[in-house]
C-alpha cells in the first residue's frame, strides 16, 4: 500500500491518493465471497453453493466491487491518517480512480484538516457574573410544586367541570362526516386549560356535565403537522364520564414530615433554599464560563472548512434524533409536526454548528499555547467518576481508546475555561429582568456531558466514515 498527500488549492484541504495492491484487493474478493455465498442462486447449484468463479460468470465481478472497497479501503485510510498524523475534521469525500479484478485499487480521499486558530487575548478580559438570590417567592413556589407532586384526584358530582379540572371523555371526530385516523379515544383523561388539544376544543368542554354528551365543533390550524386535517372544520362527538379535581395537601408541619425527612416545615423551607442558593451558584458559574469563552472566541479568528461545519450538522442531528427517540418520536416526524424539512433543519443549524466549532477550536488553541495537559491521574478520576455513575468497570472503560481520548480532551478543556476565568476581571451584576422572570440553563455543553455521551457510545468507534455513503465517483477500469 502507498499513499501520496498533496494539498489542493483550498485551505485546510488535503488530497490523499492510495494504491493498494492487486493481490490485497482480491484477497478482499474473497472475503466478500465467503461473507455472501449463501445469498447467491445460479441455476445448476444449490443455493449458496456455487463456486465464485461461476458467481462472476453469472452476475460480473463487479457485483463484488463495492462490498471490497469497504472491506480493504477502511483500514488503510486509518492507518494513513495515523501515520501521516493528520488531524482530519470531516468526512473524506472518496473518488475511485481505479478498481477490478487482477488490478491494483487506486482511490482518492479529499478532507479537511483542523484549521489554524488566531488566538486573541484570554487572560486578563473583563466579564460579569451574575449574582442570584433566593426570594422567598422561590421557596414557596417550590413548597407549591411540591404540593401538586403530592395531589390526589377526587371525583366531582355535583358541578359541571371548570378550567383546572381532569375530565374523562369518549371523543369520536369527523371531517365532513367522515372519520379520520387517530381523531377518537375513549375514556380519555383531558386536564382542561392545560391546551394540549385543538384550539377551542377544552374551552367547549368547560361547563359540561357527568354523562353529557355535546357535539364540539373545532377548526384545525393551518400550520397542523397533518396535511390532511390543516385548516379544516372538525366536529368531535364528546361525552364526559367523570369529573375530577386535584386537592392539594396542606402545606404544614405534617406535609414536611411526609415529603421529606425533616420534621418542620421551618427545616424543610430551609433545605430549599440552600439547595436553591447551590443550584444559582452553579448555573451563575456556568453563565460566567461561557461568557468569558465567548468573550476569547469573539477576539480569536479561524476559518472553518464547510466539512468540518457539514459533520458538526451530522452530529447534531444524531444527537437531537437521540433525545427524541426517548419521547416516542424521531427527528422526521418532529420536523412534520413544525412544518419543516431536514435541509430546513441544516441550513439553521449552520450558523450554531460554526459557533459550537470556533469555540471548541479556541479552547484547544489556548490549551496549546498555555501548554495545557491532563495527567495520568486527572483522566483516571475521571473514569473512575464515570464508571461510578454508570455502574461500570473502570478497566472496561480504560480499554476504550476512544473514550480515554475523549475523558482527557474534556479534562484539558475544563482547565483552559478555568484559566481563562480565573485570570478575567470578573464583575458581580444582579440579573436582568427577563433573567429572574425565566431562569433559564445556559446554553453552554458541558464536558461533564459530554464524558457521559462517550459513556453511553463507548462501544461504538469514534471513525470518520469512509464507506461508499461519502461522494464517490467510479471509474471502471477499462
Amino acid at each position: 500500500m502507498s499513499v501520496k498527500v498533496e494539498k489542493t488549492e483550498n485551505k485546510n484541504e488535503l488530497k490523499l491518493e492510495f494504491t493498494i495492491e492487486a493481490k490485497v484487493f482480491d484477497e478482499g474478493m474473497k472475503k466478500v465471497f465467503n461473507k455472501n455465498s449463501k445469498y447467491f442462486n445460479i441455476p445448476g447449484f444449490r443455493k449458496g453453493k456455487a463456486p465464485m468463479n461461476i458467481v462472476e460468470k453469472y452476475y460480473g465481478d463487479e457485483i463484488f466491487y463495492e462490498d471490497t472497497f469497504n472491506e480493504v479501503a477502511p483500514s488503510v485510510y486509518d492507518e494513513a491518517i495515523k501515520s501521516e498524523k493528520l488531524e482530519v475534521v470531516s468526512k473524506p469525500e472518496i473518488d475511485i480512480v481505479q478498481i477490478g479484478k487482477g488490478k491494483d485499487l487506486i482511490f482518492t480521499a479529499i478532507v479537511a484538516t483542523k484549521p489554524e486558530v488566531k488566538l486573541g487575548k484570554y487572560k486578563g478580559i473583563s466579564v460579569e457574573k451574575v449574582e442570584y438570590k433566593v426570594e422567598e417567592k422561590d421557596v414557596e413556589d417550590e413548597l407549591n410544586r411540591m404540593a401538586e407532586r403530592n395531589s390526589r384526584m377526587i371525583t366531582v358530582t355535583d358541578r359541571a367541570a371548570k378550567k383546572g379540572d381532569t375530565a374523562v371523555i369518549d371523543f369520536a371526530g369527523s371531517v365532513d362526516g367522515v372519520p379520520f385516523e387517530g381523531g377518537s379515544a375513549e375514556n380519555h383523561e383531558l386536564e382542561l386549560g392545560s391546551n394540549t388539544f385543538i384550539p377551542g376544543f377544552e374551552d367547549q368542554v368547560i361547563g359540561m356535565k357527568t354523562e353529557e354528551v355535546k357535539d364540539v365543533k373545532v377548526k384545525f390550524p393551518e400550520d397542523y403537522f397533518s396535511k390532511e386535517l390543516a385548516g379544516k372544520d372538525a366536529v368531535f362527538k364528546v361525552t364526559v364520564h367523570e369529573i375530577k379535581k386535584k386537592e392539594l395537601p396542606k402545606i404544614d408541619d405534617e406535609f414536611a414530615k411526609d415529603v421529606s425527612e425533616f420534621d418542620t416545615l421551618k427545616e424543610l423551607k430551609a433545605d430549599i433554599k440552600s439547595k436553591k442558593e447551590k443550584q444559582n451558584e452553579e448555573k451563575s458559574k456556568a453563565e460566567l464560563e461561557e461568557s468569558a469563552v465567548k468573550t476569547v472566541a469573539a477576539d480569536s479568528s479561524v476559518e472553518i472548512p464547510d466539512g468540518m461545519v457539514e459533520l458538526e450538522i451530522d452530529n447534531m442531528e444524531q444527537d437531537m434524533d437521540r433525545r427524541l427517540a426517548y419521547q416516542g418520536i424521531n427527528l422526521e416526524q418532529y420536523l412534520q409536526m413544525l412544518g419543516k424539512t431536514k435541509a430546513d433543519f441544516r441550513k439553521e443549524s449552520v450558523e450554531p454548528a460554526k459557533e459550537s466549532i470556533k469555540l471548541r477550536l479556541v479552547l484547544d488553541a489556548v490549551c496549546k499555547d498555555a501548554k495545557i495537559d491532563a495527567t495520568d491521574k486527572e483522566v483516571e478520576e475521571k473514569i473512575k467518576e464515570l464508571a461510578a455513575s454508570y455502574g461500570r468497570k473502570e478497566e472496561e472503560l480504560k480499554n476504550n481508546e476512544a473514550l480515554v481520548e475523549n475523558v482527557k480532551e474534556n479534562v484539558k478543556t475544563e482547565k483552559a475555561i478555568a484559566l481563562i476565568v480565573d485570570n478575567a476581571k470578573v464583575k458581580t451584576v444582579e440579573p436582568k429582568v427577563e433573567e429572574k422572570a425565566e431562569k433559564k440553563a445556559p446554553a453552554k455543553k458541558s464536558t461533564k456531558k459530554a464524558d457521559e455521551k462517550a459513556v453511553k457510545e463507548d462501544k461504538k468507534e469514534e471513525k470518520t466514515e469512509k464507506k461508499t455513503t461519502t461522494k464517490k465517483t467510479t471509474k471502471k477500469a477499462e
